[in-house]
């Protein structure tokens, strides 16, 4: 083997494990977000809570890639269990960790695999994750999550649509539960962390040298 191909492999032995690291540092600085929640009465009943843990998510998945920001939203979950445990049953927590991947996946595809990396790139990509996270959580809470974690916990539909009902009178049932609270809900916590993270990322891509 000569010297170059040695070379070579210890410089990308090193930037695996670089990433590998990054990915535990952010995972867990999420993680520890996670549990610093702000309900927003004003736009959803309490079990809905505004929390900034997609920020790290979203600037690995900038800096390393989609499958990076993907697995920091794993460990987040994860030390988020550790640290907290679970009140719903692990639905809300298969439910963040969906929707996680569902913002940071389509922001990392869009700016990281530009030839020049651009601030128009990085927009784009956030709004691509926003509308796609939206319009899922919608659908996916309708259909799937709220139904779930009213069988877990013994709850009828309707006591979410008279909670939903309480902030706004226009919910009748889960579908518009879903378009009337959750669509401002997570329009407002995503579009939210979208700017965070165009403010401060460039600071931050400096020290993770991922570009």
């Amino acid at each position: 083997m000569s010297e170059q191909a040695i070379r070579n492999g210890n410089v990308m032995e090193r930037s695996r494990t670089r990433t590998i690291a990054q990915v535990a540092m952010l995972g867990a600085v999420a993680g520890v977000l996670m549990n610093f929640e702000v309900p927003l009465p004003f736009l959803a009943p309490s079990f809905y809570q505004l929390d900034f843990s997609e920020i790290p998510a979203l600037i690995g998945s900038f800096a390393m890639g989609p499958v990076a920001g993907m697995l920091i939203e794993l460990v987040k979950i994860l030390v988020h269990l550790v640290t907290k445990g679970t009140v719903t049953a692990g639905v809300g927590d298969v439910a963040n960790f969906l929707f996680g991947c569902s913002y940071v996946i389509p922001a990392g595809l869009i700016y990281r695999y530009q030839h020049k990396k651009t601030r128009a790139h990085a927009v784009a990509g956030m709004a691509a994750g926003v509308i796609l996270t939206t319009v899922l959580a919608c659908f996916v809470n309708a259909f799937v999550l709220l139904p779930a974690y009213g069988k877990a916990f013994g709850m009828p539909v309707q006591a979410f649509i008279e909670m939903g009902a309480a902030v706004h009178s226009g919910v009748t049932n889960l579908l518009t539960f879903a378009i009337m609270i959750l669509v401002p809900f997570n329009l407002f916590k995503y579009t939210l962390t979208s700017v965070i993270v165009f403010f401060i990322y460039k600071r931050i891509r400096v020290i993770l040298r991922g570009d």
